[in-house]
């Protein structure tokens, strides 16, 4: 009698003792068959130890027996006694074992419910006599092996997301009790019964981005920094500020480059409303950069792509059409003009 976990990490099929532990495996069994145990997650995992899973809410408290949603006005039937038998010991590896829980308040005992665990070693003789030994993997112990070097947080929990995707019933010994179809949902859940915010599954941390990205990304960043800076300091209303679209922002000028200049040049690809090369307040001189403001957005355009490493006083200037935040950092209050094209 068996069942096939088909898990993130790989397949697992397990052999049950449904002579020896009848109650258990039947009441794994027919959690399988309701779809119970679909997209639970490992969260208890221990180097050389175990796995358990089996707790939809993913916090080792939840949890309940098949009796349980069978007859949900039972104060008693969360929890099913343990079969516990003598000869079936921890001995090897991907020994399956049911989870004993303590008495709850209002409950007179505790037991067994959902959750299980298989072991990742042999000969773990420590939970021998205190959990139900009710099956052992027989194919996947490669996939057991991966189980066992997951990386875990403080509470052995995996920083990636490993979930039991499907469970497929291989043989089942034990009859469907009549109120069973009652509770079956129509198709396995597609979304997990906790609101994990582990990584997930197809997600590689450690994947690296190709230069250009990491490049992109990182000037995008300081330049979210700058703009923050910025508006503490009361350069920038908020630090999301961009300017309209139909204006270019020039730099590399020429220090002998003027106003009129730059307007009588840019002026041949529509009319400009505002051409000003910005300069220090205190001498006047040229910081080597302007802004350009047109009346359309699409002559702002044809300026970036015409213009672009065009010499102008000897100088091969710069155009940027979508003005990011960082060259806000050029904009102290000691050097800003009086007014910028961007302020309303």
């Amino acid at each position: 009698m068996s069942v096939l976990l088909e898990t993130t990490l790989g397949d697992l099929v397990i052999d049950l003792e449904v002579e020896a532990c009848p109650k258990t495996c039947e009441n794994f069994l027919k959690l399988c068959k309701v779809y119970y145990y679909n997209l639970n997650a490992f969260f208890n995992v221990s180097k050389d130890f175990l796995a358990q899973a089996g707790d939809p809410s993913a916090t080792g408290t939840g949890g309940e027996s098949i009796w349980s949603l069978l007859d949900p006005q039972s104060s008693n039937a969360r929890y099913f006694p343990p079969e516990i038998r003598p000869k079936l010991k921890h001995t090897s590896k991907g020994t399956v074992s049911m989870a004993v829980a303590p008495a709850l308040e209002g409950h007179t005992a505790g037991g067994c419910g959902s959750q299980f665990f298989v072991t990742l070693a042999d000969n773990i003789d420590y939970l021998d006599g205190k959990h139900t030994v009710f099956g052992h993997v027989v194919e996947g112990l490669d996939t057991l092996d991966k189980l066992n070097d997951v990386f875990v947080d403080k509470d052995g929990r995996p920083f990636k997301d490993i979930r039991i995707r499907h469970v497929v019933i291989l043989d089942d010994p034990f009859p469907d009790p009549p109120e069973l179809a009652k509770i079956q949902p129509p198709s396995s859940p597609t979304r997990a019964p906790d609101n994990s915010t582990r990584i997930a599954e197809d997600e590689d941390p450690l994947a690296t981005l190709p230069e250009e990205e990491e490049e992109r990304i990182r000037r995008e960043k300081a330049a979210a920094a700058s703009a923050l800076t910025l508006e503490m300091v009361g350069d920038l209303p908020f630090a999301n500020v961009r300017p309209p679209e139909n204006v270019l922002f020039v730099c590399k000028l020429n220090p002998v480059t003027r106003d009129e200049d730059l307007e009588l040049i840019f002026s041949r690809f529509g009319t400009i409303m505002s051409c000003q090369v910005i300069r220090d307040k205190r001498t006047g001189d040229s910081l080597q950069y302007a802004f350009i403001e047109f009346d359309r957005r699409e002559d702002a355009e044809q300026a970036y792509f015409k213009m672009q490493n065009v010499l102008v006083d000897d100088r091969r200037i710069w155009v940027d059409l979508y003005l990011s935040p960082s060259p806000f950092a050029l904009m102290r209050a000691d050097v800003r003009p009086a007014h910028s094209p961007w302020q309303e």
